[in-house]
Formats: structure tokens, sequence, C-alpha cells
């Protein structure tokens, strides 16, 4: 991955939606997105499904239809 994603992510979304980057605190945001997605890449393979069965099976009893 380059260095600064930043001109990657414009030209993919100019390219998808035919949107150019408006302005600088456009671009700053772009900026946060690169930060939030390292974020999720060092969450990959430290939350699994099984951490909370328990509250799972709460949350499904819980939106369980009544039985007619």
């Amino acid at each position: 991955m380059a260095t600064d994603p930043v001109p990657q992510i414009e030209e993919a979304i100019g390219l998808w939606t035919g949107v150019q980057c408006p302005n600088e605190a456009g671009r700053r945001g772009l900026e946060d997105f690169c930060a939030l997605i390292k974020e999720f890449e060092a969450l990959r393979g430290t939350m699994v499904f099984e951490d909370e069965p328990a509250t799972f099976e709460a949350a499904l009893r819980a939106e369980a239809e009544p039985e007619a």
C-alpha cells in the first residue's frame, strides 16, 4: 500500500461516483478515514463471535416472536 493512500482514495471516489474532493476539509476527512481503517486492522483477529455467547443468546431470546 502506498505511504499516503489519500490520492488513491480520491481517485477511486472520483471513478466510482464522479465526485471530486471539494476542499481541504474533505481531504482531512479522508485522512481520518485512513486512521479508522488502521484501527480496524489492528483489531483483526482479536474479536471473535464466541467472546459473548451468553449476551448474544439473550439478545436472540429478547427479539424472538412470542409463540402463538
